[in-house]
């Protein structure tokens, strides 16, 4: 069964643990080194454990699978985890369509995420959900010591526009 919850403050080392992994599976299919592993592992950490209110949490039969966080409780995913033992068990669905409603419901119409240009099976996802990529940047990353291409995606969450134009459209 499928649990969604908000994170608990003591979650910490769980939480990261999880982020570490799916972030070496995104890596590892990009073609990264793992020299960046215990860098890796020490932002999760940091960032787990100062934004822990802010990140909610997908649990499959009282085990938690994966979590994702709204840094700025804005329209911006900041972050999205599965572990990659519960992939493709819909938890990554589940997980995004409350992310998505509590966007919606604090008032924005458009939900935002932005991943490595590389990272084709989260690009893919979040296509397979609705998100257009709408823009490409490479900027320099302190933590990595060099440029990262992004892709930026959006999804609207509002009611469709009709398409078309003029009266009756």
């Amino acid at each position: 069964m499928i649990h969604i919850r908000n994170a608990r403050e003591g979650e910490t080392e769980l939480l990261s643990e999880i982020g570490l992994r799916a972030w070496q599976r995104a890596m590892a299919l990009i073609g990264e080194s793992d020299a960046m592993t215990d860098g890796a592992r020490s932002a999760f950490r940091t960032f787990v454990d100062n934004n822990w209110l802010t990140i909610t949490v997908v649990e499959q039969n009282g085990q938690v699978a994966g979590w994702a966080a709204r840094e700025g409780l804005d329209e911006t995913i900041s972050d999205f985890w599965i572990d990659p033992s519960f992939n493709r068990q819909g938890l990554g669905t589940a997980l995004l369509e409350r992310i998505e409603a509590d966007i919606f419901e604090r008032g924005f119409e458009e939900a935002a995420m932005q991943t490595h240009s590389g990272n084709s099976e989260a690009i893919a996802f979040f296509q397979k959900h609705g998100y257009s990529i709408h823009w490409l940047s490479v900027a320099y990353n302190p933590k990595l010591d060099r440029d990262v291409p992004s892709v930026g995606l959006t999804k609207h969450l509002g009611p469709q526009e009709p398409e078309g134009y003029g009266p009756g459209f």
